[in-house]
């Protein structure tokens, strides 16, 4: 009896610790991420200044790329902020992370002259994404439980 609560004791002072270090670090990265995006968005005048002279066109293709990918690195900062407020990181998050960044990689494509086999993978694994973010939100355990409060409070009226 002594021993598993010692042993209780011994995995919760790991897991506290385990967590306070990876906050931190999160804290850290959440930092680098701040940076990256004044980076990304100051870099983004600067190559739009040099884009100047080349048109309109160049111009719109440097504004979509860098701000696809500064939306990318946002998505990636809102996952950490989620991490933060509930201790746990959303799935839905993470779709969407990765629809932005294949996004990007999509939008890349268009200003390239890339094989219809790359740009039609990238579109089908934009469909799966959705397809599983969909998903992921009709089939939340936190929207059973509102589903079943609703349902509850209609059949008390």
């Amino acid at each position: 009896m002594k021993i598993t609560k010692k042993m209780k004791k011994m995995n919760n002072a790991i897991t506290e610790v385990f967590e306070a270090v990876s906050r931190i670090i999160l804290s850290l990265l959440l930092g680098v991420l701040l940076i990256a995006l004044l980076w990304a968005t100051i870099e983004t005048f600067f190559e739009l200044k040099a884009q100047f002279d080349h048109g309109v066109h160049e111009m719109l293709k440097v504004v979509m790329i860098n701000s696809l990918g500064i939306l990318a690195i946002l998505e990636v900062f809102k996952t950490g902020l989620a991490y933060f407020a509930s201790g746990r990181v959303k799935v839905t998050y993470i779709i969407d992370t990765v629809i932005v960044v294949v996004l990007t990689e999509l939008m890349i494509f268009w200003f390239k002259d890339v094989g219809y086999e790359k740009v039609l993978l990238a579109i089908a694994l934009i469909l799966s994404l959705i397809v599983a973010r969909i998903l992921t939100i009709r089939f939340s355990p936190g929207r059973k439980k509102t589903e079943q409060t609703e349902i509850a409070s209609f059949k008390a009226a």
